[in-house]
């Protein structure tokens, strides 16, 4: 493995350590407190050279125990998080600098988050309402809604927090970051998931069989509709259509499209590319016609006109 592709797998490395513990609620020390002779857990934590302490919830073995553990696990995340910023350091990476504009789109991305992967989520078919999806992502689970549903939308939510951490955002955009994306989206539902499909697939509703995808012929693909002389928002409309009729992985891949696109459209300031829930059933007629190669024009045109957010 040459140096460049062992810093890209570190820095998909850094992302998702930091995007673990980002995500965690259990990131300091387990206080409990005892309030009016009741008994309530805290976690806490030094930020900016001051300690805070954030509530959990009132005591209980079983919900100490667990913050406890996750605790643990936490500050072995971090170990690793530093293993892996020295092991940056030694092969020469230096984090670049963002330009406001992309640090912009990043807040932009964040702000509009949870409407994003809702809005993913229906694409899918995940059949949760906005305030169903909120639940799930602010506490990993609802009643009433499948368990796989469930999953899908808590790995959007991963996905999407890796790609916004800054040092993906000024990792190239490449083939091995699509993968990972794949990967995140995968988890819970294929063991491999961010890997080269090597069995047939095929697409509801419509007569296209994609061939199985040669990696090398991907990687170089991709990597040619980023270096074309095409407008930029038209290069992310390439990469979204391209990966999705490519149908590289076993599962997931309009998900992993949608949000490799994006790390594409932060990195260069673009804004956002999702496809709004109450347009997806139109998107999903064109996506076949472009499939069956009836119609690539109507689609780009779509995906300009109606999927790009811009700030």
């Amino acid at each position: 493995m040459s140096d460049f592709e062992m810093i890209q797998q570190l820095l998909n490395d850094k992302a998702d350590l930091q995007a673990q513990i980002n995500l965690s609620a259990f990131d300091g020390s387990v206080e409990i407190k005892t309030i009016n002779n009741e008994k309530y857990i805290y976690i806490r934590k030094r930020e900016a050279g001051k300690y805070k302490s954030t509530y959990i919830d009132k005591y209980s073995e079983e919900l100490y125990a667990m913050a406890v553990n996750q605790s643990k696990r936490i500050r072995s995340v971090k170990k690793q998080l530093r293993k892996v910023e020295k092991e940056l350091a030694e092969l020469g990476y230096e984090e670049s600098e963002l330009t406001h504009r992309v640090r912009m789109n990043i807040d932009f991305a964040r702000a509009n988050v949870k409407n994003l992967i809702y809005d993913q989520a229906v694409l899918e078919g995940v059949s949760t309402t906005f305030p169903q999806t909120e639940t799930i992502l602010e506490n990993g689970e609802v009643n009433g809604v499948k368990a796989g549903d469930v999953q899908k939308i808590l790995n959007l939510k991963h996905a999407w927090e890796f790609i916004v951490d800054p040092d993906v955002v000024a990792s190239p955009c490449n083939y091995y970051l699509l993968s990972h994306i794949a990967r995140l989206v995968n988890e819970g539902f294929y063991t491999h998931g961010g890997s080269v499909r090597g069995v047939p697939v095929s697409i509801g509703g419509s007569t296209y069989v994609p061939p199985i995808p040669d990696e090398i012929y991907v990687k170089d693909r991709i990597r040619d509709i980023i270096q074309s002389e095409m407008d930029d928002i038209d290069i992310a409309i390439e990469l979204t259509l391209y990966c999705m009729k490519t149908q590289t992985f076993i599962d997931g891949n309009k998900r992993a499209s949608i949000i490799f696109t994006n790390h594409f459209m932060i990195q260069h300031g673009l804004g956002l590319l999702v496809v709004p829930e109450s347009i997806v059933s139109e998107f999903k007629s064109l996506l076949i016609a472009y499939y069956e190669g009836r119609d690539e024009a109507s689609i780009k045109d779509f995906l300009k006109e109606k999927c790009w957010r811009q700030f």
